[in-house]
Formats: structure tokens, C-alpha cells, sequence
């Protein structure tokens, strides 16, 4: 006797979900594609689409990153181009889904870019932000020197550092993305802090 698996037809991503994938403009169909796969019929509460393109010696990289807010889960995609011919002739495309349960996410940082911070006005927070995240995959240790205080001393007092968890590291700048996407990143960051730790 043979059992026959068939995998299930990916689901159909909401209307402002995918149109934010073609508006990043790398290889929507396939990012669409493989978005709808991990969210496996999800519903939507939030998404966040974000493309940036890197200079790698004489190429031009460019990478989409993709998130999306379940009820349950913080659902991330990351797609890349990079060549796997040694001449350079061919590009090929990696696609990355991570599905990852809120109950593990540990944390949200925004860090907000303020110019001119003595004439800030109420209420606008910056025109950049860096949204750094953080569910234990990744941490970063920083190390400094210990200190006792005092100036005069100059005994080893070891070191002190801080662990920090940062899985994954946006950045969004309106000067370069626009001020929609920075909108979106504090309204993906505002549902995705209302979710956790619950």
C-alpha cells in the first residue's frame, strides 16, 4: 500500500500584504509565494515588507525581508540574489522563512533618529528608526572594561558586558525608503509589542 502526500496550495496573502511585496519589486512571486507557505492559512494582524540593496565588491545585492504578525506567530522571510557562478553569469535567488511562536519573542527595541533634537516636535519621532528584535537565536555580546570609580586606580578589575538579543536588525529611514515604510514599521512594532508577553 502507498501513501500519497500532496502539499497544500499556498494560501492566498491579504491585499495590502501582497501589494507592499511588488512595491518592493524583488521577485515578488516567489517572496509571495513562499510568505503564503509559512503562513500556512494564518490570518494577517500585521506585516511589515522591507528591501534594501548592499554593494558586494563589483555587484549589486539586493535582499527582502518580509514580516508578518499572526495571532500566534511572528512569521519572517528573508529572500536574497547572489551568484553562484564563479564568472558571475548566472543569479540565483534564496528564499527563507522562519516561523517563530510569540511566546518566544523576547523583546522589541526601536531605536528613534532624531536631527536637531533641540527643536523636536511633539510627536514626531524622527525621521529614521532601527527595529531590532530578538527571540534567542542571536545574541550579541559587548565587553568593556571594569572600573572601581576611581581615577588613580589602575588594578585589572576585569570586564562588564551586557548580552543582548538581536535575531534580526532593521533599519528605515524615510529620507531613503520613504515615510509610508516608517509608518508601517511603528505600526508592525506597536501590534507585535501589544502581542508578546502575555
Amino acid at each position: 500500500m502507498s501513501v500519497r502526500s500532496s502539499s497544500p496550495a499556498p494560501s492566498v496573502l491579504p491585499g495590502p500584504l501582497k501589494a507592499d511585496i511588488e512595491r518592493a519589486g524583488y521577485y515578488p512571486a516567489l517572496v509571495t509565494d513562499v510568505v503564503a507557505e509559512a503562513l500556512a492559512g494564518d490570518n494577517v494582524v500585521s506585516h511589515l515588507v522591507h528591501q534594501e540593496t548592499t554593494f558586494d565588491q563589483d555587484a549589486i545585492r539586493r535582499h527582502v525581508t518580509v514580516m508578518v504578525l499572526t495571532e500566534t506567530r511572528l512569521v519572517i522571510a528573508h529572500a536574497d540574489d547572489h551568484t553562484d557562478d564563479p564568472h558571475g553569469l548566472e543569479d540565483v535567488a534564496t528564499a527563507t522563512t522562519e516561523c517563530i511562536p510569540l511566546r518566544f519573542v523576547r523583546g522589541i527595541m526601536l531605536t528613534h533618529v532624531v536631527p536637531d533634537p533641540r527643536h523636536y516636535v511633539p510627536g514626531t519621532l524622527g525621521r529614521e528608526l532601527t527595529l531590532t528584535l530578538g527571540w534567542g537565536t542571536v545574541s550579541r555580546v559587548d565587553l568593556l572594561p571594569a572600573t572601581c570609580g576611581d581615577p588613580a586606580c589602575d588594578a585589572d578589575h576585569g570586564f562588564d558586558g551586557t548580552i543582548a538579543s538581536d535575531d534580526l536588525v532593521l533599519r528605515i529611514s524615510a529620507d531613503a525608503d520613504g515615510n509610508r515604510p516608517l509608518g508601517q514599521a511603528r505600526e508592525f512594532a506597536a501590534a507585535l509589542s501589544a502581542r508578546i508577553g502575555r
